[in-house]
């Protein structure tokens, strides 16, 4: 007798922060269900080394486990853009995803054909497609196909929210705010220090907007407003975050109006970057040094994938930093060379640090590159998380119950950071509106925010302990998160006749 498994398409930006929680989502749900196998499209950017190193990596991983019925298809490239062709690096690479249109076409017409003429004991029908954050042009796909397609939203559903909302705050920036000499939109009349938000309990201090939302005659903005827009004709939005975290925002999505949402977080990869990650001896280093520090000892510093500060900035730091004496992990990235790419590693950080800086410091620090943060962040020796608030970071800080200071950079961290501060009160403040060209954070900024964090504010420390168990919670048999999984499950059955 045929068995027959329903077949789950993914597409998702090139980006780590982007196609890690693409693929764990895929594995949640073969996992949870074994009649459903799950395709990730892959698009490659040759620049992006790190990405293409989990990639493979991940993808040899996938192959040879049963459990999980995950498998990379990598789609063919495309010609490179051209400089008039975007502005920013999410104008690049919602322009990158666009072009790949007819691949993404072309790849799920052919598994849609395998399906039909199918010999074998196990037959496959495509069953959805679910498509990230910046990859809704690919909704376009699905509907010429006859598939459904969903949304995967990997930052919190209070952002989902602003994007949603964004067409309608659109007109009140366009006729309340005017071009500034900061490149940033600011408000006519000085009196506009708040914009509401559905998705937010609290009124948002504009500066908080993301860069993008701020600077309206790029084309990130436009990229705003049309995904904003498309993501209304999907049959449900999936959210990577769990009710008990963001109860105000997940229920402002549910109305009427809007596609159903299903918030299933969170998920992580737990095992993280030290599985796959080039440079083995240096991380193996860090976690040795780890294992020679006093429990809940350690500040962590981390800027994320995407994340560096200037040189000015980085001497603050170490300045901060020795003050205060505490036993700190630093990871330090060298700024991009262009758009598209990452960030990478410096070769001398003796020459930018302060003069003497790591023979003051050599019995209580250690300065890196880019790490394995889960892993880290698991790790007993640390004890507070200063952090650039991506929405991956923040759940796996509550995960392992780690306090954060908030030191936003790009993104929609700004508003996260908010978030985190005075509306869930998880995290300690360094700054909210910090991003590329900001003033710099002064050493006795972040003196200060590390002694509330480190030995400072315990109402903090309770409620991130507290939520800690709450996300371990929604995850299991029963939790919020797990029951939402389920519904999503029986809407994708419902959605193919099944």
């Amino acid at each position: 007798m045929t068995m027959r498994k329903l077949n789950l398409v993914f597409t998702s930006t090139p980006g780590i922060g982007n196609l890690v929680p693409v693929v764990e989502f895929a594995r949640l749900l073969t996992n949870r269900d074994r009649r459903f196998s799950a395709t990730v499209l892959i698009i490659t950017i040759p620049e992006r080394p790190i990405v293409n190193s989990y990639i493979q990596t991940r993808g040899t991983a996938l192959s040879v486990h049963d459990n999980d019925d995950v498998n990379f298809l990598h789609l063919p490239t495309v010609d490179p853009l051209s400089p008039d062709e975007y502005q920013s690096s999410l104008g690049y690479l919602c322009t990158l995803i666009e072009k790949h249109k007819p691949h993404v076409k072309h790849a799920i017409a052919n598994l849609m054909a395998t399906e039909s003429g199918s010999d074998n004991a196990v037959s496959v029908r495509v069953a959805g497609l679910f498509v990230d954050m910046f990859c809704t042009s690919m909704i376009d796909v699905a509907n010429e196909l006859g598939i459904p397609s969903y949304l995967y939203f990997a930052s919190p559903a209070s952002f989902l929210g602003f994007l949603l909302y964004f067409p309608t705050l659109d007109a009140q920036l366009a006729t309340e705010f005017v071009d500034s000499d900061t490149e940033f939109i600011v408000p006519k009349d000085s009196s506009i220090t708040e914009l509401k938000i559905p998705s937010f309990a609290n009124p948002l201090p504009p500066l908080v907007l993301p860069t993008t939302a701020l600077k309206r005659k790029q084309d990130g903005y436009m990229w705003y407003l049309y995904h904003g827009r498309r993501y209304l004709e999907t049959k449900g939005m999936i959210v990577n975050t769990f009710q008990e975290l963001e109860p105000y925002a997940i229920d402002s999505l549910r109305v009427t109006e809007m596609p159903p949402v299903y918030p299933i977080g969170p998920v992580l990869d737990l095992h993280g970057l030290a599985q796959w990650h080039p440079d083995r001896a240096s991380q193996e280093k860090i976690m040795r040094w780890l294992d020679d520090q006093p429990p809940s000892s350690v500040v962590f510093l981390c800027f994320g994938s995407m994340g560096s500060l200037s040189e000015a900035q980085l001497r603050e730091i170490a300045v901060g930093l020795e003050r205060t004496g505490f036993r700190f992990l630093w990871s330090i990235r060298e700024p991009s060379k262009g758009t598209i790419y990452l960030p990478g590693e410096y070769t001398n950080l003796e020459e930018i640090l302060p003069e003497g800086f790591f023979h003051r410091t050599a019995k209580i620090g250690l300065v890196c590159g880019w790490v394995p943060q889960v892993t880290i962040l698991a790790h007993q020796a640390v004890g507070g998380f200063v952090s650039h608030c991506g929405w991956n970071s923040i759940l796996e800080s509550l995960w392992f119950g780690v306090p954060m200071a908030t030191w936003p950079v790009y993104a929609e961290q700004q508003m996260n950071a908010f978030q985190l501060v005075k509306e869930f009160g998880l995290a300690v403040e360094i700054r909210l509106d910090y991003r590329e060209g900001s003033d710099v954070v002064l050493a006795e900024e972040l003196e200060k925010g590390l002694q509330q964090l480190m030995d400072g504010d315990d109402e903090v420390r309770r409620k991130v302990k507290q939520m800690k168990e709450k996300s371990w919670t929604a995850m299991m048999e029963d939790g919020s998160s797990y029951k939402s999984l389920g519904s999503l499950i029986e809407e994708l059955m419902a959605n193919i006749g099944c």
